[in-house]
């Protein structure tokens, strides 16, 4: 029999903390269904206001932004409290799609993509620091598992409703869907999120960190649209610019991650670089639609689907795993965690056949894949929001799991258009990828062990 002290789904997703958490998880999934339905939708937008030149930049604009933002949010709950701080993210979010929806030219459409960005890395990274001032300890493997899920919720409502409208013509009504969706969680935050006490920050915003990163995430993301040698210097430029903004973190009086992630006597760091290895191997998404359509000869809206199933994976493994309480039992699934995935990359790489066996063979694998983030993610959750007693030292840590997960998209997303591209054909292109993801991926065993000790 579960106690009280280990939390329950029925306390987190019923009654007093219900509200809390349709918000905590609508405004995660506004997030993850604009990134997939964008996508989805922007064929239909390049149509009709041209700017096909420009495709790559509406990602680009947007996780620039996010980088931004998601690097503030620690900084505006300590000055401007919960409640304020999330209709803040909501209100740009949704000023930016507003933005999207009425563009008359691509140019526009990118600032609402910018703006959009800049209320989406303060959503994603809220719905991850409020889970710490909102709902009690016994709840956060639960509340961050509900969370993180959204991400692979959205990976199959965004491409569904994308999809839907596109073939309708109707990409400007699904912006503006969108939008009202955003506006709805405001008038649900300010009764549910409660008010958090106000105050000057401890320390000033930090700007070096900000232009750092910033420059960085740009940098790597450009790696993505040029080609050849550029592509190369990209990446080399943005492994620098990381390199340095973790010595102006450890070194600085204003900075993003919390001190105690530099202390060598806490597994906070660990946790992150773990967090870094499983969120690499999202990297692949973008490209197993490709594979399914290239390889196993799927109609397009079937090989999306496909794409899904690593965030279904991920989704619901998490929701299961986060059930585990004893300290054994938490240590084994974050340590198996990054093994599956590699697992699955692997299983998937060697499987690129035609057949109908082949193909759901293919769903499975990376299934499993999917499920290896699941295990370890809701525990590797609560132990960056255990990681200091300090408000607002514990705000970054908790908003610095966003952060990461930035960081880390951009450099798998580069990563794995240069594996691709050194494919002779697109089953080497396939092998290039999963097998050298899972080899990257497979490494993250050494700091989830290390994750788990304890401080």
């Amino acid at each position: 029999m579960r106690t009280a002290k280990s939390g329950s789904w029925r306390e987190l997703l019923g009654g007093r903390y219900a509200a809390v958490s349709v918000v905590l998880a609508g405004g995660v999934l506004v997030e993850a269904s604009n990134v997939y339905l964008t996508t989805s939708l922007l064929p239909s937008v390049v149509a009709e206001i041209g700017g096909a030149q420009y495709y790559a930049w509406t990602m680009t604009a947007f996780l620039v932004a996010s980088v931004i933002t998601s690097m503030l949010v620690s900084r505006l709950l300590t000055t401007r409290g919960a409640v304020t701080s999330y209709v803040l993210a909501v209100l740009m979010f949704t000023a930016g799609t507003v933005v999207c929806a009425i563009s008359p030219t691509m140019a526009t459409f990118l600032i609402g993509r910018a703006v959009q960005g800049l209320g989406g890395g303060l959503l994603a990274g809220l719905g991850y620091a409020l889970i710490q001032r909102a709902l009690p300890q016994r709840l956060w493997a639960r509340g961050g598992a509900l969370v993180s899920a959204m991400w692979g919720v959205g990976n199959v409502l965004g491409p569904a409703v994308g999809g839907l409208f596109g073939q309708l013509g109707a990409w400007r009504l699904a912006f503006a869907v969108l939008a009202a969706v955003a506006l709805a969680l405001v008038a649900l935050a300010v009764r549910a999120i409660p008010r958090t006490a106000t105050g000057p920050s401890a320390t000033p915003i930090p700007f070096g960190s900000l232009v750092l990163l910033t420059a960085a995430v740009a940098a790597v993301s450009l790696a993505s649209i040029v080609s050849g040698i550029a592509t190369a210097s990209a990446i080399v430029v943005g492994v620098v610019l990381v390199a340095w903004f973790l010595r102006h973190e450890r070194t600085g009086r204003a900075s993003v991650l919390p001190k105690v992630a530099f202390d060598v006597r806490s597994p906070l760091r660990w946790v992150y670089v773990t967090v870094v290895a499983l969120a690499f191997g999202l990297g692949t998404e973008a490209f197993i639609p490709l594979f399914g359509q290239k390889i196993g000869v799927l109609p397009p809206l079937a090989a999306g689907f496909l794409g899904a199933a690593l965030s279904l994976g991920w989704s619901v493994t998490q929701m299961l795993s986060a059930n585990a309480t004893t300290a054994r039992s938490v240590r084994t699934l974050v340590i198996v965690g990054p093994a599956a995935l590699a697992a699955g990359l692997v299983g998937y790489g060697a499987l690129q056949d035609t057949t109908s066996a082949g193909v759901v063979a293919w769903f499975a694998v990376l299934f499993v894949a999917g499920s290896g983030i699941g295990m370890a993610f809701p525990h590797l959750t609560v132990a960056a929001l255990g990681a200091t007693d300090d408000e607002e030292e514990g705000a970054k840590a908790a908003a610095g799991i966003n952060t990461v997960l930035i960081i880390a998209n951009a450099f798998s997303t580069a990563a794995a258009g240069v594996l691709v591209n050194l494919g002779t054909d697109i089953v080497a292109s396939a092998h290039h990828l999963m097998f050298g993801f899972a080899v990257a991926v497979v490494l993250g065993v050494f700091p989830a062990m290390a994750s788990m000790r304890r401080p």
